[in-house]
């Protein structure tokens, strides 16, 4: 597949885009260096090859859910540095 300026300028309408002379001309020369490396992606020989699900041989070791101790509420609020009792207070951070 060749890639020109007409391709760009399609895709450039297409996704609402402008460019100047100079930057289309760096855009053809990028996409058609993309282009031709998935050209030769293809060309390899995959006959054999499983397809992967993940990258690694790693799996997500999920545990179980345990109800353990829980703090009451007072004990919670005293982690906190301030509290306005059944709340924290924390400094401002956004303006109304």
């Amino acid at each position: 597949m060749k890639i020109n300026e007409e391709t760009i300028l399609k895709l450039a309408s297409l996704s609402k885009l402008k460019f100047e002379k100079k930057e289309m001309d760096l855009i053809t020369n990028d996409m058609q260096k993309m282009i031709d490396f998935i050209q030769t992606l293809e060309e390899i020989n995959t006959d054999g090859v499983k397809p992967l699900i993940h990258m690694t041989e790693g799996y997500n070791n999920y545990r179980q859910d345990e109800v353990k101790e829980m703090l009451d509420q007072k004990e919670a609020l005293k982690n906190g540095p301030q509290s306005d009792s059944t709340y924290f207070k924390i400094p401002k951070v956004l303006d109304k």
